[in-house]
């Protein structure tokens, strides 16, 4: 019996993985948001800390060295990757582009923009900082999606797609790498007040069929938004991934997170999904 027990347990609990406590982090979208606070912490920490922005004003920020990223081009990904030297600790792929619009309305071009800045481009820059870290036999690898991506919401499915699939990669990824000492975490904010909602893209008609329930939409998301928790109380979830032993697949902060997952294995998919878009005054 106590074979069988312990047995169960190992198959239950998450693989204790090497510590990382020192070393490179590489941090997207490290300019505001979490990706800033991220990047501070561990600074702190101390971490070399390799921040990355589009346009990098200046080379050192608060300890953190800026360099240009841009994971829109596949050239600049490439670049970047090459300027890393040794092998990464912790990488947090963070940058991404928060867009809404109805399927029907939203241009292919700008569909596929948001693949690559929010999916393939964290996929292709992991797929190129990921031998150094076999080789170094430790690391964590945190992809930060979004509730949306467990929930998806009207008006926000290609930002919830872009989500969806970060998620199931990272499963897959993490299964694929414990073997080596990487732990691989995806951190699901919820209403969380960023600012982003200054920053969303949107595609809409004015004229066109959606454009109220959109309007309405949109004015329920800044507001739930606006209110969400703050930017620290999701930094503390993400730590937990570089932290803990046994890192989980999953941490989530805001919109009553635990509530939430419990309510969704519990409750039929429409009703969840009604609730969702109650929340949001549709």
């Amino acid at each position: 019996m106590a074979n069988k027990s312990a047995g169960l347990a190992k198959f239950l609990r998450a693989p204790s993985l090497p510590p990382v406590r020192s070393g490179t982090a590489v941090v997207t979208g490290a300019t505001s948001g979490i990706g800033e606070l991220v990047a501070r912490e561990l600074v702190e920490r101390g971490f070399k800390v390799i921040g990355t922005s589009r346009s990098p004003q200046k080379d050192q920020v608060n300890g953190i060295e800026m360099r240009q990223l841009d994971l829109g081009n596949p050239a600049s990904i490439e670049a970047f990757a090459d300027s890393i030297e040794g092998p990464v600790a912790v990488l947090v792929n963070n940058a991404g582009e928060s867009q809404s619009g109805p399927v029907e309305e939203l241009p292919l071009d700008a569909l596929q923009r948001l693949m690559q800045v929010n999916f393939t481009g964290h996929v292709d820059l992991t797929q190129r900082l990921l031998p150094a870290m076999r080789a170094a036999g430790r690391g964590r690898i945190i992809m930060v999606g979004s509730m949306l991506g467990s929930f998806p919401l009207a008006y926000r499915g290609s930002y919830a797609a872009s989500k969806a699939a970060i998620k199931a990669i990272a499963i897959a990824l993490r299964r694929e790498v414990r073997r080596f000492g990487i732990g691989v975490s995806v951190v699901e904010p919820g209403a969380i007040n960023t600012g982003i909602s200054l920053r969303r893209t949107k595609y809409i008609k004015s004229d066109g069929p959606y454009s109220a329930e959109f309007d309405t939409m949109i004015t329920n998301l800044d507001a739930n938004e606006a209110k969400g928790i703050s930017t620290q109380g999701l930094v503390a979830e993400l730590f937990k991934a570089i932290d803990d032993k046994r890192p989980s697949a999953f941490y989530a902060a805001g919109s009553s997170a635990p509530v939430a997952f419990s309510a969704q294995r519990a409750l039929p998919l429409e009703i969840m999904q009604n609730l969702v878009h109650r929340k949001h005054g549709l």
